[in-house]
């Protein structure tokens, strides 16, 4: 899960609580969905968050749900921004990958280090997150007073340009460098232009941003050196561009919001986009053509949705009256008010902040009210039905194979469902569709919030190796195992995905080999009183002549072997490893 470094310090100023220790604020961010995962080595606190909650990235937007939470805030806020002074005029050249620019001028902020450290923080977790590591959206950050505006079109603003231009075809001084260099230079020769050549390497033209003294962006790889924000710096020229307009209109909305916190005034933006068109988002996230040339941005436009109160009651558990949900709505940063529907139901025309990009369906909204109200305050009662729960079968083998393989000395593992293909499938040496065991082909998420996670995993042995990986400072030996869910297209199944729960081990010494893990197996088998047999058999992420076939019963159910020596070194693993998985209803 993603996490966010946040100075408690910081914290506790700006939500105006300095009185509060370090336990009591730890308890109040855990009552809003943020675990304490400890410190970093500067003192602040490491914290997980759900990933949908991109509003949290920074300190400013955990500080913002801590005042709503202590009833300091309440309702929607949206900040009112000056007229545009500054215009983008955006190009015909620009490279049809990456159409799609908007921006907002912020004048008056006190930046100081700390200031600074969160806005650098909220800028590359929003890279990371929402911008699918800059592919999708990239944000430049400007000291505004290093910029100088061309004459604009019409209207007299200053104006900057973006535009697409030869690799080679104009010069300047990037971040980290004292160096001249063109575009194709920096992808080459710079640190942060190999990390990101990919994005554009196949580009006939490279997106670049100018003002009337020259060049001064290569979005999405690095800003120039000119334009470089520091301490000093008072007014900023934020931009953003990327493949899609509602995702960078989004997080420009979250910047925006950040940096309002810290006093900052906010300034409207003309994006004058060519021929006529623009791709415009409308308050519902929808992107439209709009009917002129121009857009102003940022979009502080609200969104509202339509929550019944008797929903409400049956999700939550308890009676609510309809001035309790404006008031838990209120202090949700949420606004509510009450209307009827023609069959005369109560609901609520819940108006959305333009900086909360998660709340996709009513459900949502409840979700919100219930963390107002306070999860730890609702009293547990027991269903109105006319049954009485019990361990599923599956439950119970589930269960019963998991206490096995504790007995034969596994540790045993919790990991995500979800990841991505490069896990998955290629640091094992994998073709996703062929015939070896895990490389179904992958469910894969339409709308990821992460390119972390993409698919759901088709096998677990890649989760288990991850957690060896991540755990080479510990000492040997390290028996891991897990019984996790792994799906895989399936057109044989109504649904298209075949689902199913796989038992997966690993085993990690300097002595480890196929032999230590058949023993396991057989054991395993044994105690379930169930035939096992290991026919060799080939896979490309374990070493050839040690790998085996698990059959049971007669079917072929799983692998079993000694992982391949490329695979050891992707995962950085000095000492052999041993695996088995097969599927767990096998041993039914």
């Amino acid at each position: 899960m993603p996490t966010v470094d946040i100075d408690p310090d910081e914290l506790r100023e700006l939500t105006g609580h300095e009185d509060k220790g370090d336990d009591d604020l730890i308890d109040d961010l855990f009552g809003l969905g943020l675990e304490f995962e400890g410190r970093t080595e500067d003192g602040e606190f490491e914290l997980e968050f759900a990933p949908d909650r991109l509003d949290r990235l920074s300190v400013e937007g955990v500080a913002r749900s801590l005042r709503y939470h202590y009833g300091d805030a309440r309702g929607v806020h949206v900040p009112s921004p000056n007229s545009a002074e500054w215009t983008i005029e955006v190009d015909e050249s620009v490279p049809d990958e990456r159409p799609y620019v908007t921006g907002a001028v912020i004048r008056d902020v006190n930046l100081d280090e700390d200031a600074l450290d969160s806005l650098i923080q909220l800028q590359e977790k929003l890279h990371a997150t929402m911008g699918r590591k800059r592919a999708k959206g990239a944000i430049g950050i400007h000291d505004l007073t290093m910029l100088k505006g061309g004459a604009a079109t019409d209207g007299g603003n200053p104006t900057i340009r973006y535009v697409g231009v030869e690799p080679n075809e104009d010069r300047f001084v990037p971040l980290d460098s004292d160096e001249e260099m063109t575009p194709a230079e920096v992808l080459e020769n710079h640190q942060t232009g190999e990390k990101y050549a990919d994005l554009v390497s196949g580009y006939d033209r490279y997106p670049a941003i100018y003002d009337d003294i020259g060049l001064f962006s290569f979005p999405p790889v690095i800003n120039g050196r000119r334009t470089e924000v520091s301490t000093d710096s008072r007014d900023l020229f934020v931009e953003m561009t990327g493949t899609d307009q509602w995702t960078i209109d989004k997080m420009l909305n979250i910047v925006c919001y950040a940096l309002s916190a810290r006093g900052a005034t906010l300034e409207d933006v003309r994006v004058e986009y060519p021929g006529g068109e623009s791709g415009n988002a409308d308050s519902e996230g929808s992107r439209t053509q709009s009917a002129g040339r121009e857009i102003v941005r940022p979009d502080l436009s609200t969104k509202t949705k339509t929550v019944s109160h008797d929903r409400i009651e049956t999700i939550l558990g308890i009676d609510l009256d309809p001035e309790e949900v404006i008031d838990l709505a209120e202090r949700s940063g949420l606004e509510a008010e009450r209307d009827e529907t023609e069959t005369g139901d109560l609901v609520y025309d819940v108006t959305i902040p333009p900086y909360r990009v998660d709340v996709l369906h009513p459900l949502d909204v409840i979700d919100d009210l219930g963390r107002a109200y306070g999860f730890n305050d609702l009293e547990p009662t027991y269903p109105d039905v006319g049954t009485v729960g019990g361990r599923h079968e599956r439950s119970r083998l589930e269960r019963a194979a998991r206490t096995q393989l504790v007995g034969l000395g596994f540790e045993d593992m919790l990991n995500f469902h979800m990841t991505n293909e490069a896990e998955n499938y290629e640091r094992l040496g994998l073709e996703p569709g062929s015939d070896a065991y895990g490389a179904g082909e992958p469910a894969t998420i339409k709308e990821a919030y992460s390119e972390d996670y993409t698919i759901l995993r088709t096998w677990v042995t890649p989760s288990l190796l991850k957690i060896l990986e991540r755990n080479t400072h510990r000492s040997y030996p390290q028996h891991l195992s897990e019984i996790g869910f792994r799906a895989a297209l399936d057109d044989g199944e109504n649904t298209g995905v075949g689902e199913s729960r796989h038992v997966g081990a690993v085993l990690a010494n300097h002595d480890a080999g196929y032999e230590d893990a058949k023993a396991r197996l057989q054991a395993l088998a044994r105690n379930f009183d169930v035939d096992l047999e290991t026919p060799p058999t080939e896979h490309p992420s374990f070493i050839s002549g040690r790998t085996a076939a698990v059959v049971i019963d007669g079917e072929d159910v799983g692998v079993i072997g000694e992982v391949h020596p490329k695979v050891l070194v992707e995962y950085d693993l000095e000492v052999p490893v041993a695996a088995f998985e097969f599927d767990l209803e096998a041993l039914q």
